[in-house]
């Protein structure tokens, strides 16, 4: 390096390679608890795959009970619908809204009670 203001100077922060600038995700503790959702379902024999997706808008969790077929469910995280209707989002498999809210767990218990039917049916 000739001046030392090339990628990885120190001092300088460089950006994740795969993340956008701006880009919206998960917390950990908020993907803990989808993904132990999902576990469940699979468990269950209700999801067989997962797709995650981000950008500047959103951040998507969507769960699939075949690989070929649209999400039987899809959590959807909209920090720019904090303060209205809440950011979180859980639409079906058709694209309807089921729920809306402020908390994550509130959205999940839609699919949580689906679980304890279909853990009932046995």
């Amino acid at each position: 390096m000739s001046s030392g203001m090339g990628p990885g100077a120190p001092g300088q922060v460089v950006a994740f390679p795969g993340r956008a600038q701006g880009q919206i995700g998960f917390e950990r503790d908020e993907l803990q608890r989808i993904l132990d959702l999902y576990g469940r379902m699979v468990a269950a024999g209700q999801w067989r795959d997962y797709a995650m997706d981000f950008d500047k808008h959103a951040a998507t969790f969507a769960a699939f009970r075949r690989t070929a077929e649209r999400p039987q469910a899809r959590v959807e995280k909209r920090p720019a619908l904090r303060n209205k209707q809440g950011m979180w989002t859980l639409f079906g498999e058709h694209g309807q809204i089921l729920k809306r809210g402020h908390e994550l767990a509130g959205v999940l218990a839609p699919m949580e009670r689906r679980l304890l039917k279909a853990v009932d049916d046995d």
